[in-house]
């Protein structure tokens, strides 16, 4: 199974998002937008890849878009009604009520003003949004018997949200434009631990650590209060919806607190009071500071904020404007860029980030003064000619200021929201091919999982790991609740040291192998401490019971009983899983985990043979025994003894004998070979055979068996055999009907000092 991920669009670049994703037979695409730095075919994203014959409704199963930014929705009418796709397509309700008024509004600049053509008209926008199917956040929608999808909170702008789609066992999530730090108007991103094969994610500022928020919010009001005072005029590139909220909220109660009513702050009419009314409109996707200010006065009905008419633009004396678009590509907010640009006294503030080919790219990159922060203070005290477009060069005296207030997540954001969604793969889009490659392999160090960033056209496949149902014993979950329970509040007792170890040591059991074959079945474990399992099978069910009755006098069982309801999310499972012919299918197995009680009865199995591995740590104090005659320079030694018979100093064994004994003959010894080289270590049988002959059950015989082809000592308890098979190891077999036996021996192997 194969989950395959080609960007159209945002691969290796910012701007004109569009990523196809085949997951099982379902093709999907996430965003549709446009390239904002593009002003020829190449705005769109290259729909050939998809089908050369136009057949995109049948080759696309639905279209999803997260937001309403031009760039990742510039391209729909495009798609839907120029190219023909005639399928569903998703979005929330705050972004289908806003996406065709930005559109539009693109529609008039591109094609009234410049003259342009191949290009979308206004009724393709009306017809376009017909096709839409909005969706609530947590709404589990299903496009067809298969393919399901969810949207989750992305904050960034209204209505953003980022969507989880799933075809039976495999499933991705998209993110879009998201921010994990809550703002002055919107919440913060979040997503269940939904364990996606693939995450999506954009990365804008890949390789930035924002600053302090209020710090820039200081920095930003400073200026724009130094510049108005002086007379200047202060122009801010905003886009009509999202980081304009927020600073209009910021500088109105500035403007408030500082008594500054006498400076007027203008926002560009027509679309971004149409913008407003649709924060009032959708003010439930917005902050809980907002919603409980609502009922007493609407943040967003600003007390110094007026609507800017064209006019005011020549007007003299000190003003502050917010005109769209920000990035300073087109329409009001260049045109009036144009004329106070050559005006040493004005400043311009671009509070966000600029895709390359635009005129906001061209101030920040002109003889840049970057320190490569995400907030780039740049100022151009001098003057620079920069290019507006192909006919048109400006002189540009007014100071440039980039002060980023972008709603998208920096570095450490991103990190948090893999930690947050925990997927199996993550591959990167919409940012800077240098910056995506430095946090790739910060990805793939930090976080253990495969990271790609693609370029546009190049596809990523990805394996997926199919999952198999396991019916489970009643009996055995009710037991696991209540042990895990018991086990997880354990730590609040202190008399319950041993019961903590035994807890401890089965934390690491992982299952490795069941083979059921001939009535007899062979169950393999290996005890690793490094990595943590999950699938953990219990040494001994009729433990734990024991230990609940030793400590009744601490703990009475009501308060088990109330410690075992509470919520759990995941619990290890202990048992042996089997292997069962499905009575409604003839073709295909059940598996089946068990209790060790209910094995023999489910499957009428006489015995079952199962092997434990130990990973042991030996001590060099075996080996000083079994070869005193070999070490005497040592015993006359005291700092070599002390090295070399320390059992929790393995460093300095291994790293001290050179140093502390370079004249003496120690380092030839066996102790120095113990230390430095595991291939020698041996188990001290003798040793071990009187451990357990004085803390086994009385009458219990032990015998000592020798295999001369590999020349390992074994020992034989009933049918449990203990055997050293390699430099840490120790297997232990026994059959099913010695269970409490081999259980109490594996205890006595892991308590007990080896040397």
């Amino acid at each position: 199974m194969t989950i395959k991920v080609v960007p159209l669009g945002a691969g290796q670049d910012v701007g004109r998002s569009c990523v196809i994703v085949t997951i099982g037979n379902k093709n999907i695409m996430f965003d549709c937008g446009m390239h904002m730095g593009m002003n020829d075919a190449r705005r769109f994203p290259d729909f050939s890849y998809i089908s050369k014959n136009g057949q995109f409704t049948k080759v696309i199963d639905c279209v999803i878009i997260t937001h309403f930014h031009l760039d990742h929705c510039g391209a729909l009418p495009f798609f839907t009604e120029m190219c023909g796709y005639d399928g569903p397509i998703y979005m929330t309700l705050p972004t289908k009520a806003i996406c065709p008024i930005l559109l539009e509004d693109y529609r008039k600049i591109t094609v009234e003003k410049k003259g342009e053509t191949n290009f979308f008209t206004a009724q393709m926008i009306k017809d376009c949004m017909k096709k839409v199917i909005p969706v609530n956040l947590h709404q589990t929608i299903k496009v067809d018997e298969e393919l399901s999808i969810k949207p989750y909170y992305a904050g960034h702008v209204l209505g953003a949200a980022m969507f989880y789609a799933k075809v039976g066992d495999e499933s991705v999530v998209y993110t879009g434009d998201y921010n994990m730090t809550p703002d002055r108007h919107l919440g913060s991103a979040w997503i269940d631990q939904v364990k996606p094969d693939v995450l999506i994610t954009e990365t804008t500022y890949a390789t930035t650590i924002r600053d302090s928020k209020r710090g820039r919010e200081r920095d930003f009001l400073k200026r724009i209060h130094e510049c108005v005072e002086k007379g200047g005029k202060v122009l801010i590139p905003v886009f009509a919806l999202g980081r304009v909220q927020e600073l209009c909220i910021l500088i109105d109660s500035y403007w408030e607190q500082m008594n500054l009513g006498h400076i007027p702050i203008y926002f560009s009419a027509g679309l971004a009071e149409k913008a407003n009314l649709y924060y009032k409109l959708f003010i439930n996707w917005t902050n809980q500071k907002i919603k409980q200010t609502f009922v007493k006065r609407n943040m967003f009905d600003f007390k110094h904020i007026k609507p800017f008419q064209s006019h005011l633009v020549d007007a003299p004396g000190a003003m502050v404007l917010f005109a769209t678009p920000g990035m300073l590509h087109a329409g009001a907010s260049l045109e009036v860029f144009k004329k106070w640009a050559p005006n040493e006294l004005n400043m311009t503030i671009i509070p966000g980030y600029c895709v390359v080919g635009t005129v906001g790219n061209k101030l920040l990159t002109t003889n840049s003064t970057s320190t490569g922060s995400d907030q780039q203070q740049q100022t151009k005290p001098q003057s620079q000619m920069v290019e507006i477009d192909k006919k048109t060069t400006i002189e540009v005296k007014c100071k440039i200021h980039n002060l980023s207030f972008s709603a998208h997540a920096d570095a450490k954001g991103i990190l948090q929201l893999i930690k947050m969604s925990n997927p199996r793969n993550v591959i990167l889009v919409h940012g800077e091919k240098e910056k995506m490659g430095f946090l790739s392999q910060k990805i793939i160090k930090e976080m253990g999982v495969n990271c790609y960033y693609p370029a546009n056209g190049v596809t990523i496949i990805i394996d997926t790991m199919k999952s198999i149902p396991i019916d489970i014993s009643l009996n055995l979950l009710k037991r696991q609740i209540l042990d895990y329970s018991y086990q997880y509040n354990n730590n609040n007792f202190n008399n319950f040291n041993n019961f903590n170890n035994f807890n401890n040591n089965n934390n690491n059991n992982s299952l490795k192998l069941i083979d059921i074959k001939n009535n007899t079945s062979t169950l393999f474990i290996n005890n690793n401490n490094k990595k943590k399992q999950q699938n953990v099978v219990e040494e001994n069910e009729d433990k734990i019971d024991n230990k609940l009755i030793e400590e009744e006098s601490f703990i009475s069982s009501n308060n088990l009983l109330k410690k075992a309801r509470l919520p759990i999310s995941t619990i290890p499972i202990q048992g042996l899983m089997v292997s069962k012919q499905d009575q409604s299918s003839s073709n295909s197995n059940q598996l089946k985990l068990l209790g060790m009680n209910e094995v023999s009865k489910e499957l009428s199995i006489k015995e079952i043979e199962m092997q434990y591995c130990l990973n042991l740590n030996f001590n060099n104090n075996n080996n000083n025994n079994n070869n005193n005659n070999n070490n005497n320079n040592n015993n006359n030694n005291n700092n070599n003894n002390n090295n070399n018979n320390n059992n929790n100093n393995n460093n300095n064994n291994n790293n001290n004998n050179n140093n502390n004994n370079n004249n003496n003959n120690n380092n030839n010894n066996n102790n120095n070979n113990n230390n430095n080289n595991n291939d020698n270590i041996s188990l001290n049988f003798e040793f071990l055979t009187n451990e357990l002959q004085r803390l086994l059950p009385i009458g219990i015989n032990i015998e000592r068996l020798e295999d001369s082809f590999f020349k390992p000592i074994s020992l034989k308890i009933k049918s449990v055999s203990i055997q050293h098979i390699s430099n840490r190891n120790i297997v232990v077999k026994w059959l099913h009907k010695d269970e409490n036996l081999a259980t109490h021996i594996i205890s006595i192997l892991k308590s007990i000092n080896l040397n």
